[in-house]
This record gives structure tokens, sequence and C-alpha cells, in this order.
């Protein structure tokens, strides 16, 4: 056994597993206050379904022995069967099967957390917990195998997949797409103000979301090793890149720079080199890094155009964003990779996985529609979706501020002494209704 490169990717789980809450604070501060706490269990509950369904049967479907067709593994490790602490991915030498699987595991537990933001204030959080339940058992673990598995089809055409691009980011995005289009768009789409209710939690779930990338990009060389450095640099420096282009596509075409873009930019800039950070240069990263933070920043106007409601621009961050790094590594990969035949390899993988993704999620999202129900209803959507489905509330209010003012008794004035008109201490008129 490597240790040095055991550790590695030990500390790498570690750190793409706390992507998933920071996921979670990133998407819970872009909703309104009313479903702040359903956005965040969206995204936490899959840790839980994902882990389970990994041990089960995800690991053997996504890495067991090709079925013949390079589109499944088969049931060999169903339970993790045959697998013990002392075995290794390379047989004699390598790391320990269970540190690998561990690591795969963090990533199949994300996937389905990013479709998450797409589908935000309106669905029911059961629906929500069968469908990624479904989808990572028929479109995330098949197409993992395709992309990573010695034996996946995708894997033997060449198409360069580094950490993601067309297993998660595509593939989410474009089935986080398929979803919304079954569930329709929020009560008051286009109409109503649905602004952040809180940047700092969006700023927060960057930061988090940002130093996991670390683990999710540069561990996934799965050694520590010179590939890894390469990868390090290249998710800092795109993701630099890429919050600077969405910021000053913002500035040009709204006039501003704004806390949101800067955070979305940043995320832009993680997905697009997540395919291609080990095939590029520095200068290959920067490049990614400002088309995809002005191209994302564009794209995420589109759901106005064309009417489709995906709530936290799941589809303009993550599915442009990971065909932009899939198709670009083809034109910029050095050591003689890069090409046209290169491209037309990506450009296959990304593509194959939109068609396979979209059709197989839609056909999902209609089932659970017609069984159980996808969507809240009316009541439970303008009146809260935490309230409804959690009982709870992320914020408690009561007690504090000015709420709390008005709950306490009058205080008793001196007999004699006459009643002063004026502001009250916070600068309020006592006559004034003060809203909260």
């Amino acid at each position: 056994m490597n240790g040095a490169d055991t550790a590695f990717v030990l500390i790498s789980a570690a750190l793409v597993m706390l992507m998933t809450p920071g996921l979670a604070f990133f998407y819970g501060g872009m909703v309104r206050v009313k479903s702040a706490l359903n956005m965040l269990m969206m995204s936490f509950v899959s840790l839980g379904i994902v882990t389970v369904l990994w041990v089960l049967f995800g690991y053997s479907l996504a890495f067991g022995d090709d079925v013949g067709v390079g589109l499944l593994g088969d049931l060999g490790h169903v339970g993790f069967k045959g697998i013990g602490p002392e075995t290794l991915t390379g047989g004699k030498e390598g790391i320990p099967v269970f540190a690998f699987a561990l690591f795969q595991m963090m990533f199949a537990v994300i996937t389905p957390a990013l479709m998450s933001g797409a589908l935000a204030d309106r669905v029911k959080f059961s629906a929500w917990a069968l469908f990624i339940t479904l989808w990572v058992s028929v479109v995330y673990f098949p197409v993992a195998h395709w992309v990573w598995q010695a034996d996946g089809w995708l894997f033997k055409l060449k198409v360069i997949d580094f950490a993601g691009g067309t297993a998660v980011h595509i593939n989410a995005g474009i089935g986080a797409l398929a979803a919304v289009l079954v569930v329709g768009k929020r009560i008051g789409f286009k109409k109503d103000p649905m602004r952040p209710h809180s940047l700092p939690l969006v700023v927060l779930g960057t930061g988090l979301l940002w130093f996991g990338w670390f683990g999710f990009n540069a561990g996934s060389a799965l050694a520590a090793n010179g590939t890894a450095a390469n990868m390090a640099m290249n998710t800092q420096v795109a993701t630099g890149a890429a919050m600077l282009g969405w910021l000053a596509y913002e500035r040009i075409r709204h006039g501003a720079f704004t806390t949101l873009g800067a955070a979305s930019g940043a995320v832009a800039g993680l997905v697009a080199i997540t395919p291609s950070g080990a095939a590029v240069n520095a200068f290959g990263a920067l490049l990614i890094g400002v088309v995809a933070g002005a191209v994302c920043s564009w794209a995420v106007s589109l759901k106005f155009r064309f009417g489709f409601d995906d709530s936290l621009d799941v589809v303009g961050v993550h599915l442009v964003g990971g065909v932009i790094g899939t198709l670009l590594v083809g034109l910029l990969a050095t050591d003689g990779v890069g090409g046209a035949t290169q491209l037309g390899r990506q450009a296959v993988g990304a593509f194959s996985v939109m068609a396979y993704s979209f059709a197989v999620s839609w056909l999902l999202a209609k089932l659970v529609d017609k069984t159980i129900g996808f969507r809240a209803t009316e009541d439970d959507e303008v009146g809260g979706i935490d309230q409804a489905f959690h009982a709870e509330t992320a914020y408690d209010l009561t007690g504090v501020g000015a709420v709390a003012r008005s709950a306490a008794p009058a205080p008793q004035r001196p007999a004699g002494t006459p009643e002063q008109a004026g502001p009250d201490q916070a600068g309020t008129p006592q006559n004034k209704k003060v809203d909260v």
C-alpha cells in the first residue's frame, strides 16, 4: 500500500464531502426566507440516500466489471462483496479500494444535490427524495461507468473527463432542466421579486465549495504527484479568472459588480476546469475560466427568454460550464493531446451524456409526478415549504427587535406625567406600525 497516496485520497474525500454542506449554504442563501431550510435539506439529504445506495449497489454498477458493452458494471461487488481493507486498486501496489470507493461516493452524493437548486421553492420533499434515489441509480451510476471505468465506452473512446465535467456537471445540469420542464414554474415567476435572502450565506457556501473543490479536482489524480499539483493550481487559476469574467460581463451588461455574480462566477470556473484541468497549462486554465465566467453569466438569462424556471441557475452554470470545460480541453490540451480529433471525442462525450440524462431524467420526473406527485400544493408553496414539509423555519424572529418591543407590556408613567409625542429609542414614531 502506498501510504502517502492513501492519505491524500482520504483527505480529498473529506474535502469533497464538505462540498455538499457548502452547496447547501450556497443554494440556501439564494432562496427566499420561507424555503431556506428546505433548500438546505434538499442538498443535505443526499448524504444519507446516496451513501446507502452506493454501498448496496452503486459502487458495483459504476466500477464493477463491465457487463460487456461498456454501459454498466455488474453486481459482483454488491455490499462491497469481495473487497476488504487490504484490497488495493493496483492489485499488489496502490491505495485501498475502500479509499477509492469513499472518494467516488462523495462525487455520487453531490451530483444529485447540484440539481436541487433548479427546483427550489416548489417541490415536495418526499418526492425529491424518491427522485434522487431513482436518478442516481439509473442515470449517475451508469454514466460514471461510461466515463471513469476502464471498460466504459467513453473511457475507451479516450474522452477526457478528469474529475466530472460530463458525469457530474453536464449530467446534473441537463437532468435538472428535464425535471424543471416536468414540475413547471414557481408561482410568480417573472412577476414577483425572488431575491436571495442572505448573500453572506451564499459567500460562505462559495468559500466551502472552493475549498472542497481542491479535493474534488486534485484528488482525482488518486496520488500525491505532479498531476495533482497541476490540477490544484489550475483549479485556483480558472476560478479566479471566471469570477472576473462574470463580473466584467455583469458590469457591462447590467452596470454593477454584484456579490451574487462574484460567487456564481467562481462556481462557473470551478465547474469548467473540472474536466480539463489536468490536461491544460495555467494559461489554458486562465482562458477556460474567463470564457466560462462570461458565457455562464450570459447563459443564466436564457431561462427568461425561453420561459423555463431554473430557480438558482443550475442549467446556466453547471450545464453550460460543464460543456465549455469539456469542449475546450479538446482545443487547449497540451502534450500533443489537443486537436480536432480530441475535440470530436469531447463532443461525443458531452452530447451523449446530455441526450441520455435528459431523456431518462424527464421520464423519472414524470414517474414521480404521476405516482406521488412532484409539485407542492399552491397553499404550501405560497405559505412556505419549510413549515409545510419540515415543521420548522430557518429563522426564529420571535423575541427580538420590534416584535419583542410590541409584545412587551407598556411601561407605567409616574402619576401626573404628560404623554410625550415623538420618536421612540429606535427613531420610529410611536404611532407607526412596525413591520418585520
